[in-house]
């Protein structure tokens, strides 16, 4: 039950390829061999309003929180959080390069009392 929510400011709509990104955090977090392909959701949305650092009209950032249930150790979730990270700083490379952006990423875990999942696809996908 893996959830990868990015949150990005509006201006990034014209300079980075949000979709793509979405795809190779996907695949990232496929990769670790961690997690079953039903598993990973990875969405993005834009923060049509901010306030970043000292206000200049170029800054652009992407907040990531990774949410996973109860159960990897810490290295595994280490990994994942590593591993995510890389993947989407390569996808945004050109902006890191450049003095007005900011990327984050912060992993959670879900406290299984407090969670509840309802997944169809799970079956679909384990019969393959």
């Amino acid at each position: 039950m893996p959830h990868l929510r990015l949150e990005y400011s509006a201006n990034l709509e014209e300079k980075a390829d949000i979709a793509a990104v979405c795809a190779a955090a996907h695949q990232a977090i496929l990769a670790t061999g961690i997690f079953e392909l039903g598993a990973p959701r990875v969405r993005a949305f834009s923060a049509p309003h901010y306030a970043i650092a000292d206000r200049h009209a170029e800054n652009a950032f992407v907040d990531m929180v990774f949410r996973l249930g109860a159960g990897r150790s810490g290295e595994e979730k280490k990994r994942t959080g590593e591993a995510i990270m890389t993947a989407v700083a390569a996808a945004l490379a050109p902006l890191l390069a450049e003095p007005h952006f900011a990327l984050s990423l912060e992993v959670v875990e879900i406290d299984p009392d407090l969670s509840w999942k309802m997944n169809s696809m799970h079956a679909r996908l384990r019969g393959k």
